[in-house]
């Protein structure tokens, strides 16, 4: 099988689909896996009977009332003072949250959000894209005596659920509660997330274990890593946290609606991604990992390819009470 394919079917949810995941999804929402029928050939190709749509619809929360997140809600945020998606979407949910920025565009986001939710960074145009803010997020989470952090990337525009099948919006919080509620069952998750979602076909399983978390991170602040280099930080985060023996959670009984990558200005597109961005990307992550990456050429363009598969012994450690 080509790389290409192996990388296409890592796409379809099928690469890490969480082993026993009904024994651990006990007090969490009801999941129902997608309904599959044979697969034809390899590639993206709907199974029959499978409605993925997403819909505009909301999810009717029946009156519930948001449970909010225990630890803090970080967003990164450079030259997006005017779309502000993440902003505006978690203002909508009622999460609060803190938005970071770089000192010469606080006049900018001061106008249009609470000055009281803003934190300025002591540096700017540092050209390492948003490296540094990460970093500075983290430190800043455990001065404040969090266990955990929560750092978003800014152009989210909405959450939602999976419910019989379909993807339903929502402005109800809980997910970001019920994500952390899971997490801290496990003494070994150093990283968790929830996944985009036009990444969302065939999931099989509420969450997937040992893989990438990105743009929607829950992070264990105790661990001895930090942000690094210019490109696929995240990548690079989630295989060092890997490589070490501990366990990362996606979550995909839920989802954020992200904008892909180079599609809206500011932030790293207007900084890293000009050019030969792509091909670069790709290229620092194999030198990082040499092991594991593998560059290849998906849908015209370059792209790094990871087979999670060698993190399969990676397993849970639930928490005794």
């Amino acid at each position: 099988m080509s790389l290409e394919n192996v990388e296409q079917l890592s796409m379809l949810d099928d690469f890490s689909i969480a082993e026993d995941w009904r024994k651990e999804w006990v007090d969490m929402p009801e999941f129902i896996p997608a309904r599959r029928n044979e697969w034809i050939r390899i590639g993206i190709t709907k199974p029959k009977n499978y409605d993925n749509s997403a819909t505009n619809q909301y999810y009717k929360e029946n009156g519930e009332t948001t449970e909010l997140p225990i630890y803090p809600v970080y967003v990164i945020s450079k030259g997006r003072w005017k779309k502000r998606m993440t902003s505006r979407t978690l203002e909508a949910m009622g999460i609060p949250y803190r938005i970071v920025i770089e000192p010469q565009e606080y006049d900018n986001y001061a106008a249009v959000i609470d000055p009281g939710k803003i934190l300025v960074l002591p540096f700017s145009n540092l050209g390492q894209g948003s490296i540094p803010a990460r970093n500075w997020v983290w430190e800043h989470a455990i001065d404040a005596g969090a266990k955990r952090h929560w750092i978003l990337d800014d152009n989210i525009s909405g959450f939602g659920v999976l419910k019989n099948e379909k993807r339903l919006r929502t402005k109800n919080g809980n997910l970001f509660s019920l994500c952390e509620k899971f997490t801290e069952r496990y003494s070994n998750i150093a990283q968790s997330g929830i996944r985009y979602r036009f990444h969302h076909n065939f999931v099989q399983s509420p969450y997937l274990l040992n893989t990438r978390i990105y743009s929607c991170i829950l992070i264990k602040n105790d661990i001895r890593f930090r942000w690094r280099g210019k490109y696929n930080e995240d990548t690079d985060l989630s295989l060092r946290i890997l490589k070490d023996g501990l366990c990362t959670i996606l979550f995909t009984w839920c989802y954020c609606d992200k904008q892909a990558t180079m599609t809206s200005r500011g932030g790293n597109t207007d900084e890293l991604y000009k050019g030969d961005g792509r091909l670069l990307m790709a290229q620092s992550l194999k030198e990082q990992h040499p092991d594991l990456v593998t560059v290849i050429d998906m849908w015209g363009r370059p792209q790094h390819y990871v087979d999670y598969k060698v993190f399969k012994n990676n397993k849970l450690i639930k928490i005794q009470k």
